[in-house]
Order: C-alpha cells, then sequence, then structure tokens
C-alpha cells in the first residue's frame, strides 16, 4: 500500500515533491519521493514557511544525514522566499509498503 505525503496544499506540496526527485538514496540508488520517505509537507504562506517530516528507511542510516540536508537543501532552493522546518521522525515506521510502484519497478521488487 502506497502511503499519501499529507499536506495542507496540495498544488505547492507536488512542487516539493517533484523537485524532491533529484535527492536520491545513494545506498539504494532510488530518489526519496519514490522511497515513501516523505511523511509531511505543509505550507504557511503567511508565515512563508514549510513544516515537513521525512523518515529514513533505518534508524541507523549510514547515509542519514546525507539524505536529510539534501532534503532541507532542496526545499529551500525550490521554496527561496521559505523558512524550512524539517523533522525527521520514526513513527510510523518506514517499511518497504512505501515504495512507490515505479520504486518496486526500478527495484525489481
Amino acid at each position: 500500500m502506497l502511503m499519501e505525503v499529507i499536506s495542507n496544499n496540495p498544488v505547492l506540496c507536488n512542487i516539493a515533491l517533484a523537485a524532491l526527485e533529484q535527492v536520491i538514496d545513494p545506498e539504494i540508488g532510488l530518489n526519496v519521493v519514490d522511497l515513501g520517505l516523505v511523511y509531511q509537507l505543509d505550507f504557511d504562506e503567511a508565515k512563508t514557511e514549510i513544516n515537513a517530516s521525512m523518515t529514513l528507511t533505518t534508524r541507523f542510516c549510514p547515509m542519514g544525514d546525507i539524505i536529510f540536508e539534501a532534503v532541507n537543501r532542496v526545499l529551500k532552493e525550490t521554496f527561496k522566499n521559505y523558512s524550512v522546518n524539517l523533522e525527521l521522525c520514526f513513527s510510523p515506521a518506514w517499511t518497504a509498503d512505501r515504495i512507490s510502484p515505479g520504486g518496486k519497478e526500478f527495484l525489481n521488487r
């Protein structure tokens, strides 16, 4: 079952997700969107801030810092006038069920 990204603004969420497709998990070779690592993207247009949450495939992901920083950077580059509050969370825990159909095809699952 593919899990959808929670958002208060579907239009800006789709822009963000399209940009985040360039952030690749270096160990798996798949982007964070297709892996289902992005949980939430909320946009406060009045305060020009993005409140986002994401996870990693495991708490001990050796590339976790690199992936987290890349997501943060891409959001800041895509929404130049917005501040970004990015939270790393592990609840709910990531499972392979979050991988998109295209991602599963890429991984031959």
